[in-house]
């Protein structure tokens, strides 16, 4: 095991920088997943690592070791990669053998060896069977295990699961987790799929445009994104991003207002564009109020299009009466919202309701650098809002 460093590791290709200014500190024994869209320099970084691409400037430690120069072989890692590449003519055995067997490693270790890693993937039994006789799970398992025998610091994971059905995807997600805590050993693991790295990761480090953005847990990524790239890529759906400007009472959109304390803020003031960011999980139709600490007043949307996920519904609704338009680079348009509500709710298309937000899961962030300002604006000198939300929905004096 060991951990790895990237010092200011920058990666060009010509006038392409794939990689820029990386800074990365890797903990022994910690499953680390390299996320964001495609192009955004995540495989180049593991590549960097590996040591199939030389990095522009910077270094690059292994345990205690410089290895910024040294061949791949003599990193002490194993990669794993998104095409299988098993050699077709060699049964499971020697597919899984074949490094060792390179390196003239003596028959009884290598059989150790191969015996050990196929114990741990669940392959006993299926040594002598040819790859074209397996399943795409057997067969990454057999991947696996060929990274396994070489019992390396570091393991490198480069979108192992890309090419597996979606339930199939889900069951290797359990088994990379189980394999993690039995080997106890470094794991780098590049994803564009964010479930992958929510599910696996002790840390995501969310990258864009070869830029580091964030590298925190899951939850801390999901919960308190460092800025707008972040909260708009982690999430399925995606978060809602609303257009507005901080007011002396909270933040003014063009259809709706979310009062907020201004002592929870900082470096901003009155007049500032701004962006309001909220999860879906976190807009609730207003009848719901009385069940949020901190909801918003009602805002009045009109119901689009419906969802049913079995367990959810998604509800897209038009604020204001506008159109909503299309989505862009995972975004909704400014004049929407999408809800998750109940699989019971009778929520139809083309009804005209009125939502609430949960305030203290509001997310504001700086309309022309994207950074974030606040996560939850909930205002503690406003009224009890529950009362007052529920009071207006039903239309009370």
């Amino acid at each position: 095991m060991a951990n790895v460093t990237l010092d200011n590791v920058t990666k060009r290709y010509e006038d392409v920088v794939a990689v820029d200014d990386m800074n990365l500190d890797i903990r022994d024994g910690e499953f680390v997943c390299l996320v964001g869209p495609s192009g955004c320099g995540k495989s180049t970084t593991m590549e960097t690592i590996a040591g199939l691409t030389k990095p522009t400037e910077g270094t690059i430690h292994i345990g205690e070791r410089d290895v910024t120069k040294l061949p791949p072989k003599d990193r002490g890692v194993a990669m794993v990669f998104q095409n299988i590449a098993l050699f077709p003519h060699m049964d499971v055995y020697d597919n899984i053998s074949f490094g060792l067997r390179l390196r003239d490693y003596d028959k009884e270790e290598i059989d150790r060896r191969v015996e050990r890693a196929s114990d741990i993937v669940q392959l006993e039994g299926m040594l002598d069977r040819m790859p074209e006789e397996m399943s795409g799970g057997q067969r990454q398992r057999v991947a696996i295990a060929r990274a396994i025998v070489r019992e390396p610091d570091v393991f490198l994971m480069d979108e192992p699961l890309a090419n597996l059905d979606a339930k199939l995807r889900v069951h290797m997600r359990t088994e990379l987790q189980r394999l993690h805590k039995q080997l106890d050993t470094t794991i780098i693991y590049v994803t564009h799929d964010q479930a992958e790295a929510m599910t696996m990761s002790d840390r995501i480090a969310v990258i864009n445009s070869g830029e580091l953005q964030q590298i925190d847990p899951p939850l801390v990524c999901y919960n308190e994104p460092t800025n707008r790239f972040v909260a708009g890529f982690i999430g399925s759906p995606s978060m809602n991003m609303v257009d507005g400007e901080l007011t002396p009472g909270g933040v003014t959109t063009d259809t709706f207002e979310v009062a907020l304390d201004p002592e929870s803020l900082s470096g901003v003031w009155d007049g500032d564009p701004v962006t309001l960011g909220i999860r879906p999980e976190d807009v609730h139709p207003a009848e719901a109020a009385d069940e949020l600490a901190h909801p918003t007043a009602p805002i009045e949307v009109t119901t689009d299009v419906l969802e049913p996920m079995g367990d959810e519904i998604f509800v897209y609704l038009k604020l204001d009466g506008a159109e909503a338009d299309d989505t862009m680079e995972g975004e909704r348009s400014s004049n929407s919202l999408l809800m998750s509500v109940d699989p019971d709710s009778d929520i139809a298309e083309d009804d005209e309701i009125s939502v609430v937000l949960d305030a203290s899961k509001v997310h504001l962030f700086d309309a022309d650098s994207g950074d974030a300002i606040a996560h939850g604006v909930v205002d503690t000198a406003a009224a009890p809002a529950a009362d007052s939300a529920v009071a207006e929905s039903e239309g009370g004096d």
